[in-house]
């Protein structure tokens, strides 16, 4: 795996080394050892899957509040999404940012989020099915989002919102 910095403070882009023959190809996604090299989170305790028929499926921007804060390993299997994270902790260098950056099934490449960051993506094609680990269990109550569209972020859509959850359309505006 290469890990590849992102201006998200803590946030990183892991991509595969598949190792191809004529069988095919073999990758490893995830290594204690190397990710424990990094510096970064090893012990997860979820995994997720995601399904989304149509383009333009919008998902977050969620996070867990406090002692629920979640590292994540996001993904994708099949098809390709437009992954987002924006920086809403208090004292990062990069608090108030925004990365993005193309996931798919065919390029091999994974967005490390780190806690206390709002992740979510939209789905660039149809029949789209994204994995993501968590170092923390789901906690009902204690998650929290920032709208998609919030202007405090501005983020930079590469395609048009098709389908939004109603709750990821009515979070308040973020106050920087």
């Amino acid at each position: 795996m290469k890990f590849g910095d992102t201006p998200i403070a803590g946030a990183f882009l892991v991509a595969l080394e598949p190792r191809a023959d004529e069988r095919g190809s073999f990758a490893r996604s995830f290594c204690t050892v190397e990710f424990a090299a990094q510096g970064l989170e090893t012990a997860y305790v979820q995994q997720n899957v995601s399904r989304s028929a149509r383009k333009g499926t919008l998902r977050g921007m969620h996070y867990q509040l406090g002692e629920h804060a979640e590292v994540k390993l996001i993904r994708c299997l099949r098809g390709a999404i437009y992954d987002v994270l924006m920086d809403i902790r208090p004292g990062s260098p990069s608090y108030g940012r925004w990365f993005g950056a193309e996931l798919s099934g065919d390029n091999g490449v994974q967005m490390y989020a780190p806690a206390g960051v709002a992740h979510g993506f939209i789905t660039l094609g149809d029949e789209v099915e994204v994995t993501y680990l968590n170092s923390r269990a789901y906690a009902p109550g204690q998650e929290g989002g920032v709208r998609w569209n919030d202007p405090a972020f501005a983020v930079v859509w590469p395609t048009a919102v098709t389908i939004v959850a109603p709750r990821d359309e009515a979070w308040p505006d973020f106050r920087l």
